[in-house]
């Protein structure tokens, strides 16, 4: 239904369309971003990214049925460490927003982690009240390993933040 693609700078328009609002940046682009998003910025997070060296893969999703792209997702590489922290989860196209998406793209993102780049673990953050992506990370086998009190502040408040994992040996046993 979904497939992943390397995130290049044709997407870049779709992917600024879908960032309206600072609060929507802050959750889903974290430190990395600055609202509102641009071209700058994402010539800049894409600069190092896609390569077989690469610390980080980035990726478009695109609806397999009409090669539309309505998502984004991004891999994090500590390569030292075989492990890989998931971040900027984003189905972009609202009317698709809880019909599965979220969790074919979890779970295609952890085929490439684990099966293509025997990584050990991954790891990812979430903000605590999301709680229609914790327990899609959840459903993906994602453990809830700790959280970190006022760990982000948008508009004067403190946002908690899970920080949640999964284990190569935990992924494998899923996939038996």
């Amino acid at each position: 239904m979904i497939r992943l693609e390397p995130f290049e700078r044709s997407d870049f328009a779709q992917l600024m369309a879908w960032i309206d609002s600072p609060t929507f940046m802050f959750q889903w682009g974290g430190q990395t971003f600055r609202y509102p998003l641009d071209e700058r910025q994402l010539d800049h997070y894409l600069s190092d990214a896609n390569t077989d060296e690469a610390q980080a893969f980035i990726y478009r999703v695109v609806l397999e049925e009409s090669d539309e792209v309505i998502g984004h997702i991004h891999l994090q590489l500590d390569r030292l460490n075989q492990s890989a922290r998931i971040g900027k989860v984003l189905v972009g196209k609202k009317s698709l927003r809880g019909q599965g998406i979220g969790q074919r793209m979890i779970q295609q993102v952890l085929t490439i982690a684990f099966d293509q780049l025997k990584l050990h673990k991954v790891s990812l953050g979430v903000i605590d009240f999301n709680q229609s992506a914790i327990a899609c990370y959840e459903k993906a086998g994602f453990v809830k390993e700790g959280l970190i009190r006022d760990k982000r502040k948008m508009d004067g408040r403190y946002w908690n933040v899970w920080e949640m994992g999964l284990l190569e040996q935990e992924w494998f046993e899923r996939m038996k």
